[in-house]
């Protein structure tokens, strides 16, 4: 039976190429000045030497070329070859100042205390083992180091009825509001046949990730409920109006 992680490395690779074009759009306009004035708002500081930055389930790459426009020494991981192609290709003249590697986020194959900041988004929800994954990114982080994880509660509608209601309103406001639906526009069977399978699309968040850094040993945690409202467009709002992306800081 093929496992998740292969069912996941498929849909993504089917999915890079339309994935970047979404990236390529937020690299080139007003998203990208209010991703690097949220995540700089939480990094930590370091002195007399560049900033290292983990960009971990990279996909085409908007973090880790972001991190790269502040001058910091950024690593990028990601388990898609196909996702990694097209970040080195959205990456342009930074192309060979960021590290591209391609790793099971679940599994890094790092030093203890490498980087200073860890930042991923909305890569959780897709791990087979997402506890596995939170002890080592906390691994790898420095003393100090701080992790930003950006998610959202993607497929909670496939158990939870109130949620479902919810998901459908959207579908119907994206309609009424004359806005492109992000879910008719792509393949959600596939990727709804996968999300039952993974344990965090039944699990209510961020309280759950709160709850593991803090058992993981971070010595600072929190969390913002709705970042959504700083960082996705009109279109996006509606879109994902019960599905609010939320960030989960930890500190080492």
């Amino acid at each position: 039976m093929e496992n998740i992680l292969h069912k996941v490395e498929n849909y993504w690779d089917g999915r890079s190429e339309g994935y970047s074009e979404v990236n390529v759009e937020e690299l080139n306009s007003y998203k990208m000045d209010v991703w690097k004035n949220l995540i700089n708002q939480y990094k930590p500081a370091v002195i007399g030497r560049k900033l290292k930055v983990l960009d971990i389930g990279t996909g085409p790459g908007f973090f880790a070329i972001t991190m790269a426009t502040c001058g910091y020494d950024v690593t990028a991981v990601d388990y898609t070859d196909a996702m990694l192609h097209q970040a080195k290709k959205n990456a342009g003249s930074y192309k060979n100042t960021i590290k591209f590697i391609r790793m099971d986020a679940q599994c890094l194959d790092f030093e203890d205390h490498t980087f200073d900041l860890i930042i991923t988004r909305n890569l959780t929800w897709n791990l087979e083992k997402p506890d596995q994954a939170y002890k080592e990114w906390h691994r790898v982080l420095a003393p100090g180091g701080r992790i930003l994880n950006f998610d959202a509660n993607w497929y909670l509608h496939l158990f939870d009825k109130e949620k479902r209601s919810e998901y459908e309103q959207d579908r119907m406001n994206s309609e009424k509001n004359g806005v492109k639906d992000h879910y008719v526009h792509t393949n959600t069977t596939a990727m709804e046949e996968i999300a039952k399978n993974l344990p965090l699309s039944r699990t209510m968040r961020p309280q759950w990730d709160a709850a593991v850094l803090i058992n993981t040993g971070f010595k600072k945690v929190m969390i913002e409920q709705d970042i959504g409202q700083l960082v996705w467009n009109k279109e996006e709002q509606s879109n994902y109006a019960s599905t609010p992306m939320f960030m989960i800081f930890g500190e080492k």
